[in-house]
């Protein structure tokens, strides 16, 4: 059983000078630096427990499993803080509940001093830990793979733990770490996978979501949170190819707030840049799923609208434009109007996003040299742009 303690603090240790690399330089990361501590107290709880009988039991029996239920809570805390779902009332629970832990199992040496009862307390103590992470890791919103794998390592291991604790109480059998026999090679494998999988587990979710923040990045607008023009028109063309392929409508809206140069010019460019976010999330409430919205640059954006005939097309637009003309900035009493153009075409094979494009453009223009604040809607035909119509709102 010695020479597993010794792998295992081996492993931690390996892991904490990996981690410790990679803090140093994100030492403001708190997801890392909770999970580098779970590591370091895990590594010392097994380097005493690996002493047993050559010091004092005070150590090898009292600290060490002090410093496992800490390691553990520690290692839980790190992974609800990656999941980001670790909230100040979920964190003074885990401590809360590591404390209850160590006075139940000091309760335990002091009054009921039997290892079956010490490894009661320590199973349930340990398994109740990881019911919030089994939880999120596997049931809430929609994990991926790797999350749910390791939710589900999390579950099986809590469900032994408490396997571990009745047999324990119920059985005249020790089920002990150092009592030789099938629980020991059982134990020899257990403590080496949960070493195994919860290490690099955690370090794969952590590059799993770094991957994503890059994914986010790479997609959409970092200060509005519309998608970006590149993305936008990835996934147009692909919606065109569905609509040309089914020959359902599809609608184009290009749009931006009117005289918004005055804005950033008499306020200045953090007002202009207040003044986007709010409009953003204003126009955020009128996209159902399906639909795409984007910002092309500045002050001028655009929502695709797959399977959207003309009518459809165009009550969205008017709500859009009388909700923000009626909305005003909440701070200053700010308003500003929003001008648009419309194209609603049935695509072909020959279809190309481009032409539509510079059509709805042409639209929006229109609006603007009449009058603002209202929609355009331009029209295509077989040779290209023809007239617009106006449908003015004031």
């Amino acid at each position: 059983m010695k020479t597993i303690f010794v792998i295992l603090v081996t492993g931690h240790v390996f892991t904490v000078f990996l981690i410790s690399a990679y803090w140093r330089d994100h030492r403001t990361d708190k997801t890392v630096t909770t999970f580098f501590l779970a590591k370091c107290v895990q590594a010392l709880s097994w380097t005493l427990l690996t002493l047993r009988g050559g010091i004092s039991d005070v150590f090898t029996i009292s600290v060490a499993n002090t410093l496992l239920f800490l390691g553990t809570s520690f290692e839980m805390m790190a992974i609800l803080r990656l999941l980001n779902v670790l909230t100040k009332r979920i964190k003074i629970a885990y401590l809360i509940m590591t404390f209850i832990n160590i006075v139940a199992f000091h309760l335990a040496i002091l009054f009921l001093n039997l290892e079956s009862n010490r490894i009661a307390v320590a199973s349930f103590g340990t398994a109740m830990l990881m019911i919030l992470p089994v939880y999120h890791l596997v049931f809430k919103h929609k994990p991926s793979r790797l999350r749910r794998i390791l939710g589900m390592f999390y579950l099986f291991l809590a469900l032994a733990l408490c396997g571990r604790g009745i047999v324990t109480l119920v059985s005249a059998h020790t089920w002990s770490f150092f009592t030789p026999g099938f629980f020991q090679t059982l134990s020899f494998i257990g403590l080496y996978l949960v070493m195994l999988i919860g290490n690099t587990g955690f370090i794969l979710i952590l590059k799993e979501q770094a991957d994503q923040e890059l994914i986010r990045l790479a997609s959409y607008d970092d200060l509005t949170g519309a998608l970006n023009r590149r993305v936008f028109f990835s996934e147009a063309k692909k919606c065109l190819s569905a609509c040309s392929k089914n020959k359902q409508p599809i609608s184009l809206i290009l749009f931006d707030i009117d005289y918004f140069k005055k804005i950033n010019d008499r306020y200045g460019h953090d007002v202009g840049d207040h003044v986007l976010r709010e409009f953003s999330q204003k126009i955020q409430k009128y996209i159902s799923k399906g639909h795409y919205f984007s910002r092309f640059g500045g002050d001028e954006f655009a929502i695709l609208l797959p399977e959207t005939d003309e009518e459809q097309s165009m009550k969205l637009a008017q709500e859009i434009c009388k909700a923000i003309e009626m909305e005003s900035l909440t701070e200053g009493g700010l308003s500003y109007t929003v001008s648009m153009g419309i194209l609603t075409i049935i695509p072909t094979v020959e279809t190309e996003l481009e032409t539509m494009y510079v059509a709805c453009d042409r639209a929006l223009y229109e609006a603007k040299r009449n009058g603002r604040n209202g929609v355009s809607r331009g029209f295509l035909s077989i040779d290209g742009i023809e007239d617009n119509r106006i449908s003015q709102i004031n």
